[in-house]
């Protein structure tokens, strides 16, 4: 399988059998263009996962490419696009691929005076989870590869790394990183604290990795 990190939450996995992508969202850039997709997952409504704007566009050149989101995300939807609206224990096929919806179905808390607002994780041919923004649980069996979010309002580095290392998956790819100046401080302790069996791998922006 092969991955391209657009930036933050966004990437596109192309499977063999499909082409998905996750997340085009405001601190995104370099995806507008793709065509040949088979699906496009949003995690949930905030803007850095999803820009309307961007989407339409993206949809231009993929006029078949099947939108899949949460119930939230569906009332920020510019009006005319098709969508499906998906929630944790779904499962649907994307191009040749499966795509199965998981989590506890909620964002992870910003503070008690945010709302919170739904969230997808997917999981793509059970090998690579997209968590949105939520500690979505996996297992028991080995997951190959776990797209890790690295600085976010929500997040603690400490509970990030805890994370990683419950899931302990072969291949660490960080994402959601656009709120760091310096997200390479994060990776390095990724890369020191995470399990063994773990490697991390931070692709060149918008540069196909194999994972």
């Amino acid at each position: 399988m092969q991955l391209t990190h657009y930036g933050h939450s966004c990437v596109l996995l192309d499977t063999g059998s499909a082409r998905i992508l996750i997340d085009p969202g405001a601190f995104s850039s370099g995806f507008a263009g793709l065509e040949g997709l088979d699906a496009i997952l949003v995690t949930h409504q905030h803007f850095d996962h999803l820009d309307p704007e961007q989407l339409t566009v993206l949809l231009r050149g993929n006029p078949d490419a099947t939108v899949y989101v949460d119930h939230g995300t569906a009332g920020e939807l510019p009006d005319g696009i098709d969508h499906r609206v998906v929630a944790p224990g779904d499962s649907f096929p994307a191009g040749g691929s499966e795509v199965r919806v998981v989590g506890y179905g909620n964002h992870a808390v910003i503070h008690p005076d945010v709302p919170i607002v739904p969230n997808n994780g997917y999981l793509v041919d059970g090998r690579v989870l997209h968590p949105g923004d939520a500690y979505v649980p996996h297992g028991p069996e080995e997951l190959e590869t776990l797209l890790l979010p690295t600085g976010a309002p929500w997040l603690k580095l400490s509970e990030a790394v805890d994370y990683l290392r419950l899931v302990a998956p072969r291949t660490v790819v960080p994402i959601h990183e656009q709120t760091l100046s310096r997200p390479q401080m994060h990776y390095g302790m990724f890369d020191s604290l995470g399990p063994a069996s773990s490697t991390v791998v931070v692709p060149e922006r918008e540069k196909p990795v194999d994972v």
